[in-house]
């Protein structure tokens, strides 16, 4: 049965009118009325207080309308499916070049991502600013919700607008609570540094917050900015992975 992101408050015996992206999907899959699809909404495209007072899980909708820009839909039954991760993790990465943020944040989101904060650094290969990364976020937030709706997922991860390292240590980071004070994980090239396999198997479920550089790594500065701001620096391996593969090794590791 097809899934969509629906932000809006869902109730059963509801009729509600789809949002313009879920109807001209319906309306691409040629759904005539009387066929149902899921609805679930958890993410970031609606008032976070209604969301925490409405049940999670996913709803089925039966199509009452097909018009020419206008799908009805009547809410269905309930279901108090879930499928997230037990653990919470975010993570915070210098953004690759070309469409690889984009594979980046596909799976991450299949993976089970809390959250994604896209940094530039001193070595960023991308730098985006004002309307140009205003529209690479709002694309990189549809591509996280395309991700829910294949996989399963029913709480979209927000990927947080475009800002520097040194202003995610300074102002950001204190806003990553994710239900408590994560660990803050920094994926290192430091010789000795401790294997993240070994850290996640000594450690409890806390939230985390993972910090992932370019290729090539954080320069020295921006190495000891991390440290300053609590985070612990860990090794993937003697293997140089580019820098997405890193995240989404850190990613799979911890949840």
């Amino acid at each position: 049965m097809p899934r969509f992101y629906c932000p809006t408050p869902l109730q059963t015996g509801a009729v509600l009118d789809l949002p313009p992206g879920p109807a001209r999907h319906v309306q691409v899959l040629r759904m005539q009325p009387g066929q149902t699809i899921t609805l679930f909404n958890r993410g970031p495209g609606w008032d976070a207080g209604l969301q925490a007072a409405a049940p999670s899980g996913e709803y089925e909708a039966e199509i009452t309308l097909m018009g020419r820009s206008q799908v009805q839909v009547q809410i269905g039954v309930h279901s108090a499916r879930e499928c997230e991760v037990s653990r919470p993790v975010s993570i915070a990465i210098v953004m690759p070049a070309n469409e690889r943020m984009d594979w980046l944040v596909e799976k991450a989101t299949e993976l089970g991502v809390a959250a994604i904060y896209p940094l530039t650094s001193e070595r960023s290969v991308v730098r985006l600013s004002g309307e140009r990364a205003d529209k690479k976020i709002a694309h990189w937030q549809a591509v996280a919700i395309a991700a829910c709706e294949q996989c399963g997922a029913n709480r979209v991860p927000l990927v947080n607008p475009v800002q520097s390292l040194s202003h995610f240590l300074r102002d950001d980071l204190q806003s990553c609570h994710m239900d408590g004070a994560p660990a803050r994980l920094l994926m290192s090239l430091q010789a000795g540094a401790l294997p993240l396999r070994t850290w996640h198997g000594m450690a409890s479920s806390q939230p985390v917050i993972c910090l992932s550089g370019p290729e090539g790594g954080f320069s020295p500065g921006e190495e000891a900015l991390a440290l300053e701001a609590g985070f612990v620096p860990l090794s993937l391996g003697d293997r140089t992975l580019r820098a997405e593969t890193a995240a989404l090794v850190a990613l799979a590791t911890l949840i």
